[in-house]
């Protein structure tokens, strides 16, 4: 299957928290998008694995076409061979056109190694002289056109905004699927970063202003890594 838009995300949650309303919406115009998690989020400090492979179905409620895991170690993924042939072979079997991924720099240091990672792995995708498999079948190189860098915790000023306004709440309720991560009142696991009620509210905040700036009621912001061209400057927001 060819997927338009592949989002990938170090941890389960991170497409949800940071491009969720961007996919959700080009599901409804009808593309084909799925989701890559690299590692399962075991050092999360809060729930377990098979809890956060649960919760990872609320790409059920974002309506991607496939959601897969590639297993890498959580923490200590580091941006080689190993790795990148592994998204590769991912990056093969589905083409996708467009590919988003992590912050190039945040509060979270798996963030910046995924966003280069898999930059790496999409450039050299495109390469045929390395040879991948899946299944036993020899795979076509693929490059895709472009990778854009949603942003996380950390504010980046973005190069691209996306209005998701109608699929706001959407956003919000396939985040809070990762009941074992946000807040949750009656949880008796430690505090951290993310599970304070105000990290929710900085979530939306960025949305707002993101969405401010093009007049809009909320939007999703990206960076990129070449120029943006366009064919019609009055179909600009």
């Amino acid at each position: 299957m060819k997927l338009d838009i592949l989002a990938i995300g170090i941890h389960p949650d991170d497409v949800e928290l940071s491009c969720g309303g961007t996919v959700a919406k080009h599901v409804s115009m009808g593309y084909q998008v799925g989701i890559l998690d690299l590692t399962k989020g075991e050092l999360g400090t809060r729930g377990s694995v098979a809890a956060r492979m649960k919760e990872a179905s609320a790409a059920k409620i974002l309506g991607v076409t496939i959601r897969e895991n590639l297993g890498f170690e959580d923490g200590f993924s580091v941006n080689d061979k190993p790795h990148q042939m592994e998204i590769i072979k991912i990056l093969r079997k589905y083409q996708p056109d467009i590919v988003l991924t992590n912050a190039p720099h945040d509060r979270h240091p798996d963030h910046g190694k995924a966003a280069q990672m898999t930059f790496d792995a999409c450039f050299l995708s495109g390469l045929s002289k390395i040879i991948t498999t899946y299944d036993g079948d020899l795979q076509k190189c693929w490059r895709p056109r472009v990778t854009y860098n949603y942003i996380q915790g950390r504010y980046i000023e973005p190069d691209l905004v996306v209005d998701t306004t109608p699929f706001f709440e959407q956003k919000m309720e396939a985040i809070m699927a990762y009941s074992s991560q946000f807040y949750n009142p009656n949880s008796t696991e430690p505090a951290t970063f993310i599970s304070d009620p105000s990290f929710l509210d900085l979530v939306k905040s960025k949305d707002v202003i993101w969405g401010k700036s093009i007049g809009v009621r909320y939007a999703e912001g990206f960076i990129k890594q070449r120029y943006i061209g366009v064919d019609d400057l009055t179909k600009l927001i």
